[in-house]
């Protein structure tokens, strides 16, 4: 059974029963203040599917009411997967002019009103969104594996807003800390102490005095004149340099990011009340991985890691899965022997046992080639003898490739499916590759090779994500059961004392625990993994296995 809901004028909810297939069979009209009464009774009798235009907008006034949902479905973001589904293109729903449907979700609620959501919500029937995707599902050439598809997103976004909700433990005290540690005190000047004397240094190496190394059009002119072969200011060049300007200069640039990225104004914004809340997007990568529209959650540096700490009588959970993407491609591609080396807790360790290559930086460097499309240096050197020793595996991720180049559009294991050339910009074939410039973004988008390094990356690492959040959905369930001899369901903090998800990074994921159950976490952490991965390769014969710690800081976890 679905529940529909819909915002209506003059602060109106309006609520509609419907079967599977998205029938209406009764609805309900009732003022806002009265839904998260009406979304918790109906919960605990019914256990239906709630269905509504964004997870980002209906679930975060619920839950600060005190109210958690099993299920949903997030319209906005399974009409952009069927838009371009492969499986999904001889239906309706994929040939239909563009409308509110398809414009961007609102951004994640960050306070303010209860249900403030005509921040962008669709205007027209949700419940006529629902039949139409209900159909395109029915009518597609492999329903069952969309519907998974779907049904992992909504998921996702439903994680997303609880760990917003939720926030990541932190000590603002220890951050500033560990920023006075490595940056130096501020004492009121434009720059902490440490970078002051770095940037008085690279003025005294290059003869300039009045030099602000903050800017890029100053550094690069002052590095010129001193006689550097420079072209920019990037890391990548100056390593090249033989110059004793570059080491300090290096280090600069590396706590000038600490302190543009994570420094005293970062912790301001965003950590209040001890926790970090950032604003997750799901999906927010073309591959269908998250991005963050806010806090950086997804680039937390290991540096300032030791300021993630538990509450009192809590504890952290870590899961990392190790070789994800291998792993996923031996999956993928049903390669016998590849599979035989996943078999192993480090699958890199497993590759070399396999006779394919020498050691484990040479099983790293090529699969890393074989999945991004490296062809210089190690991975070079290392590819053809995984062709040989694994040739369906590096099948898959060739056709790909070529697919790409001949601007064929390919997909994910469960079917999410990539744009031509061309297509989606914003996205383009270097989302993954976070070092390119803007310029170098859209000569990519011209570019058929590049494009091929995108088909063949988009494939593995797609799946690798839907893996992920089957994951995330696995172990959300087996949490809130953990936990219900511990609170009630509807308590006004619905995970007061329940573990619960507080942080994810595409491969790891991160529960706070009451110490008493951290091991019994630890352990739902690696059932779940397993049971993901039963769940899209019921007879590949790959293992998942997670490394597992639990600590008192994020940064003892590695």
């Amino acid at each position: 059974m679905h529940v529909v809901l819909e915002s209506l004028d003059a602060g109106a909810v309006r609520a509609v029963w419907c079967d599977d297939a998205g029938t209406p069979a009764e609805e309900l009209e009732l003022d806002r203040d009265e839904l998260p009464e009406l979304v918790a009774e109906t919960e605990a009798e019914e256990s239906p599917r709630w269905v509504w235009s964004d997870t980002a907008g209906w679930y975060p006034p619920l839950l600060a009411a005190g109210v958690r949902v099993d299920r949903a479905l997030d319209l906005r973001l399974c009409r952009r997967i069927l838009r371009l589904a492969e499986g999904a293109a001889g239906t309706p729903i994929a040939t239909l002019p563009r409308d509110a449907w398809d414009a961007p979700p609102p951004p994640a609620a960050q306070g303010g009103g209860l249900f403030e959501l005509e921040r962008g919500a669709p205007p027209g029937d949700a419940v006529a969104e629902l039949a139409r995707q209900r159909a395109a599902v029915a009518a597609s050439r492999e329903p069952g594996v969309l519907a998974l598809l779907l049904a992992a997103e909504s998921v996702g976004s439903l994680v997303a807003a609880e760990m917003s909700h939720a926030g990541l433990p932190w000590s603002a005290e220890r951050h500033r800390a560990i920023l006075e540690d490595l940056l130096g005190s501020r004492d009121g000047g434009s720059r902490p102490d440490r970078m002051e004397a770095l940037a008085q240094r690279i003025r005294d190496e290059l003869g300039a005095p009045g030099l602000n190394p903050d800017s890029a059009p100053a550094l690069l002119k002052a590095l010129q004149v001193a006689g550097l072969g420079v072209q920019s200011t990037s890391r990548w060049e100056l390593q090249e340099q033989r110059h004793p300007v570059v080491a300090p200069l290096l280090e600069y640039k590396k706590l000038h990011r600490m302190l543009t990225a994570n420094g005293w104004h970062w912790l301001d914004e965003w950590v209040h009340d001890g926790r970090f809340r950032p604003v997750y997007v799901v999906g927010g990568v073309v591959t269908g991985r998250w991005a963050s529209d806010g806090g950086g959650a997804l680039q937390l540096p290991h540096s300032i890691r030791g300021a993630v700490v538990p509450d009192p009588g809590w504890k952290l959970v870590v899961a990392d899965a190790a070789q994800l993407e291998p792993r996923v491609l031996a999956a993928m591609s049903g390669d016998a022997a590849m599979a035989r080396a996943g078999q192993a807790v480090d699958m890199y360790e497993g590759i070399v046992r396999s006779g394919a290559v020498a050691d484990r930086q040479e099983a790293k460097y090529g699969m890393l080639g074989a999945i991004y499309g490296g062809t210089t240096g190690a991975s070079a050197r290392v590819l053809p003898r995984l062709t040989r020793a694994f040739p369906a595996a590096m099948g898959l991720v060739e056709r790909a490739a070529r697919d790409g180049e001949q601007d064929r559009r390919v997909r994910t294991w469960l079917g999410r499916t990539s744009p031509r050339r061309g297509e989606g910009a914003a996205d383009g074939p270097a989302a993954y590759d976070e070092t390119r410039t803007d310029a170098e973004r859209r000569r990519a988008q011209q570019d058929a090779r590049s494009w091929g390094r995108f088909t063949r990356n988009f494939v593995v690492q797609g799946t690798a994500a839907e893996w992920a959040m089957c994951w995330m959905g696995a172990l959300r369930s087996r949490l809130w059961s953990m936990g219900e001899r511990e609170a009630p369901a509807g308590a006004v903090e619905p995970f007061a004392r329940r573990p619960h998800l507080v942080f994810f990074l595409h491969d790891e994921l991160i529960v706070h625990a009451p110490e008493e159950l951290a091991e019994e976490v630890a352990e739902a952490m690696r059932v779940s993994a397993a049971q993901a991965g039963r769940m899209l390769f019921p007879a590949a014969g790959v293992e998942f296995p997670v490394q597992v710690a639990v600590v008192d800081r994020y940064a003892d976890a590695k």
